[in-house]
């Protein structure tokens, strides 16, 4: 099955279904007005320079779009149609952009998907608070849909939502202590990078499975099973990720250049093998490396041969395959077989062997 092609075709329902809530342009007739229309003027111009401007530059940029599909795909699985679903799906998608317009004011980035990035181009303030309004946006999703959905329902939806998003800042807190020096980065073990992604990568994956399970009538057990497996989508989205940042030039361009992570520092599975089994002199050099947070290819070039050199990057796809074969195991009993099964199962297989 051709998830690439799913994605592709998928991609311009959601954007369109996005700006309902996040119009391209504010009038007097947006739907957050609808909601909660001002006491004392509109201010349009201030709302499109400030939020629609900066938050459609950075979703025109692209992005896979793979968490609404997800969440449609899951709705699906479940017996459900998943158009009905589709306003609901831009939950995370949204979130997750706005995350990536706070991480790169936090991490100080150059670039994001080729171009400059949010807070270069409209400025910090703006950035920040352009991606703390998706944090909350989407949410109106949600509101008046008591005849559809029972109150129990709304609620667990919304208990999923401020749980991940809890999770999604723990997850954050522990990536910036560790590259920047505030925690033990050096002594971090797998088992603190998998659960760093499980928060960070993994919510939002999560929170997407979680939803959809939840509207579509699944109970807590199975609704919790769709969500690990989920979240294994989403730390072996993250390993991925990790591996083309060192390996895709292609992929790594749209960053500024192969080894971006090595210039943030950043802790991820390859380091962590790297450090585990390399020899004193090697580790105390990749350490090195790390630690300057150097923008010169050279020397990110020999932190990644140093990988290499120990299998690291070999060791860490074989981690994101294991990963989803083992979550899928859990729960291929719950579902019917069908099409929409088989598209969820590939699904995985898509994100973990992709190279761009």
């Amino acid at each position: 099955m051709d998830i690439d092609e799913v994605l592709r075709e998928k991609a311009p329902m959601i954007d369109n279904a996005i700006e309902k809530y996040l119009p391209r342009h504010f009038s007097e007739r947006a739907f957050p007005f609808k909601l909660n229309p001002p006491r004392y003027s509109y201010n349009l111009e201030a709302l499109n320079k400030a939020i629609a401007e900066p938050v459609w530059d950075l979703l025109d940029r692209g992005g896979k779009r793979w968490r609404p599909v997800l969440f449609l795909t899951i709705c699906e699985a479940l017996g459900k149609n998943p158009e009905d679903y589709l306003e609901f799906s831009i939950i995370p998608e949204v979130v997750h952009n706005g995350t990536l317009m706070v991480d790169d004011v936090e991490d100080g980035s150059e670039l994001r998907r080729g171009k400059p990035c949010t807070h270069k181009l409209y400025g910090v303030d703006a950035a920040i608070n352009a991606g703390n309004s998706m944090y909350y946006v989407p949410l109106l999703a949600l509101r008046g849909r008591q005849e559809r959905f029972s109150p129990e329902i709304l609620r667990n939806v919304y208990e999923v939502y401020v749980e991940e998003m809890v999770n999604l800042s723990f997850g954050q807190a522990m990536d910036i202590a560790w590259h920047k020096g505030l925690a033990y980065a050096d002594q971090i073990g797998e088992l603190d990078y998998m659960q760093m992604c499980a928060y960070k990568t993994g919510a939002l994956a999560r929170m997407a499975a979680k939803m959809a399970a939840v509207l579509a009538g699944a109970n807590n057990d199975l609704s919790t099973k769709i969500g690990n497996y989920a979240e294994a989508i989403g730390v072996a989205f993250q390993i991925q990720d990790d591996i083309l940042d060192i390996t895709s030039r292609d992929f790594a361009e749209k960053k500024g250049g192969k080894g971006q992570d090595i210039t943030e520092g950043k802790r991820s599975l390859i380091v962590i093998h790297t450090l585990q089994v390399a020899s004193t002199h090697d580790r105390k050099r990749l350490i090195e490396i790390l630690n300057m947070h150097t923008q010169k290819q050279k020397l990110r070039d020999e932190a990644i041969l140093l990988m290499e050199k120990y299998g690291s990057i070999g060791y860490s796809k074989k981690c994101a395959i294991n990963m989803i074969q083992d979550s899928w195991i859990e729960i291929d009993p719950y579902l019917e077989n069908s099409i929409a099964k088989m598209k969820l199962k590939s699904f995985a297989d898509f994100l973990v062997k992709r190279n761009k």
